[in-house]
């Protein structure tokens, strides 16, 4: 077992000290009450035995009484406070958790599922934060009955107490044996959990073209193989937990069955009372009770190790790409006007890619030597084949992924040397197929400036081309777009899309297939509105419908990862290269397409 891992989740518990003193304080009567009871049970059985119907048991029932209150006032606080600070946990390791999901770079989530992040966060989030309370409550109320029944043992018969003692040797020794084992089978049972996550959150998100493509028999059997698997791992994890209690069982009762021939044995020759027998027999069990109760914990730890070593992994990874210290260091300096929190200039006028190669995996380079100036002001419109590292450069630019090898730099000063958050504050992005939030539409423009008036939301979704069709809804602005937007077409979420990206003014601007998923007649209703949002800023704009990127002030030809070609549209026609190509190619389609649609 890991116990710096436990150690740190240990730390959520701490966070709550008031709370975690009152649990363990709760625990520490309610286990001086139960001690007490056998005592009390002795004392009365003695009394009555030597003095008979003449014996005074007034002060065994007071004691009684007032041990039974304290009982019943300690299991309420330890109820109260132990959900409590289960709660508190769950809470701060989820916000934790989510906080750092923002944090984390994009390649972080290349080889993460959703699923898996999803169990993380639900099931694995659930079950330490209940380890962390009731655990800690049974580990303080169990060692102090531990402790004080074997106090009480020793001191009333010392041949007796090392009886029952002396078979916590041989319960370390299984306890050892076992904990390889069930860890390893609870890993192998967590990580197909989160296979399952994954599985089922693909299968419902891709319903519509399993659906289409009739491969609902195929998903079926992909996901009965993951189940069967998940099933043979959790019959094997429960084999062994079930074993496992069944043992520390056999101990107790053999410890007590002993302490029962011994102890009848003494009674007999006069060496303890009868009242001391029923006490040492009624410690006797409760001596393994506590210990049953840590041995079901600390099977649960070994089970839900795999989840405290994924969900640390989680809390504690570290984004890729981050803030240096020098950047860190600059920000904590006083600031003049017109000046980033950075301490740089809080303007760009010019992007710079130099000698910029970018690989995902090594040996396999996405971009190759990439040299590029983008201006203040300029469109920059960016067309090739599909894999050709359009979105990767793009990506790049924002940085979502660092170069490999060369710089970017912006007005002359490497972006790493320059804060994240400022870079990606002055972002606006339109992707082929943006995200669209549950909630209302207004909610969903507002997102991209949340301190935005409601005129300024109607203000930019007017310009995008959004208001007309918003308006002729039942609810207009306040109509709830479904999760994902599903109550909307494709290019109704577009459309919103830009008008968030209206609304948020940046000062560079991404559009990457922006207007794929916009018909033709749509797009000419929004094209004035896109003049005005990509004039006076640095935009870069991912085409592939090559019509609506004639008028950008260059075209970049990327190629296997190399600039091909580059310059305005005629330039590149003139040329009659790879772009020419392209856009005679796609505008005979286009007009074969026209002439068929009137013809029907």
């Amino acid at each position: 077992m890991d116990l710096h891992l436990w150690r740190k989740l240990l730390s959520y518990a701490l966070h709550y000290r008031k709370e975690v003193i009152i649990l363990a304080t709760c625990a520490f009567f309610t286990a001086i009450a139960e001690i007490a009871f056998p005592l009390i049970t002795k004392g009365v059985i003695d009394t009555v035995a030597a003095d008979g119907l003449d014996a005074d048991l007034s002060q065994y029932a007071a004691l009684y009484g007032a041990f039974t209150l304290l009982l019943g006032l300690s299991i309420s606080g330890f109820i109260w406070y132990g959900g409590k600070i289960r709660t508190h946990v769950a809470h701060d390791i989820r916000m934790d958790g989510f906080c750092n999901l923002q944090r984390l770079s994009f390649s972080y989530y290349d080889f993460r599922p959703v699923g898996w992040l999803m169990a993380r966060m639900t099931s694995d989030c659930e079950r330490l934060s209940n380890i962390l309370a009731w655990g800690m409550l049974d580990l303080v109320w169990g060692c102090t009955m531990m402790l004080g029944i074997a106090i009480a043992m020793l001191f009333m018969d010392l041949t007796l107490g090392l009886i029952v003692l002396s078979v916590l040797p041989v319960l370390a020794w299984v306890s050892l044996n076992f904990q390889h084992r069930i860890l390893s089978s609870a890993r192998i049972v967590r990580k197909t959990n989160s296979r399952i996550t994954g599985s089922y959150n693909e299968s419902i998100m891709g319903v519509q073209t399993s659906k289409a493509f009739v491969k609902e028999a195929e998903n079926l059997q992909k996901f009965g193989g993951l189940t069967d698997q998940m099933h043979a791992a959790s019959v094997i994890n429960l084999v062994q937990a079930a074993l496992y209690l069944p043992i520390v069982l056999t101990l107790g009762s053999v410890a007590i069955g002993l302490t029962l021939v011994f102890g009848g044995l003494e009674v007999v020759w006069g060496i303890i009372t009868a009242g001391t027998l029923v006490a040492f027999l009624t410690y006797a069990r409760h001596f393994f009770e506590p210990i049953e109760q840590l041995a079901h914990w600390f099977a649960e730890m070994q089970m839900a190790q795999a989840s405290a070593e994924r969900i640390m992994s989680l809390v504690m990874a570290e984004p890729e790409i981050k803030d240096s210290k020098e950047v860190i260091e600059a920000m904590k300096q006083d600031k003049t006007a017109n000046t980033a929190i950075d301490g740089h200039v809080d303007q760009i006028n010019r992007i710079t890619f130099e000698d910029v190669s970018f690989s995902y995996d090594v040996g396999d380079p996405i971009l190759n030597n990439i040299n590029l100036d983008i201006h203040q002001g300029e469109t920059l419109a960016i067309v090739g084949s599909t894999g050709g590292g359009k979105s990767t450069l793009v990506s790049l630019l924002c940085r979502f992924y660092e170069p490999t090898t060369g710089k970017i730099s912006i007005d002359g000063v490497d972006y790493r040397n320059r804060s994240l958050h400022w870079l990606q504050s002055n972002l606006g992005i339109v992707l082929q197929s943006s995200h669209i939030f549950g909630g209302s539409i207004i909610d969903n423009i507002r997102y991209g400036n949340l301190s935005a008036t409601d005129e300024d939301i109607f203000h930019a979704s007017q310009r995008a081309g959004a208001h007309a069709f918003i308006e002729a809804l039942e609810d207009g602005y306040q109509t709830s777009v479904g999760e994902g937007g599903s109550k909307l077409s494709a290019g109704q979420k577009q459309l919103i899309s830009i008008s968030r990206a209206i609304l948020a003014d940046p000062k560079i601007l991404i559009m990457d297939e922006a207007t794929s998923s916009i018909d033709t007649e749509t797009e000419q209703q929004i094209q004035q509105g896109m003049d005005a949002l990509l004039s006076g800023r640095i935009a870069v704009v991912i085409a592939h419908r090559l019509s609506t990127i004639r008028n950008a002030d260059r075209i970049l030809v990327i190629e296997h990862g190399e600039i091909a070609e580059q310059g305005s549209h005629e330039e590149l026609m003139v040329i009659q290269g790879r772009y020419y190509k392209l856009y005679i190619q796609q505008s005979l389609s286009e007009f074969v397409d026209e002439e068929d649609y009137w013809r029907t």
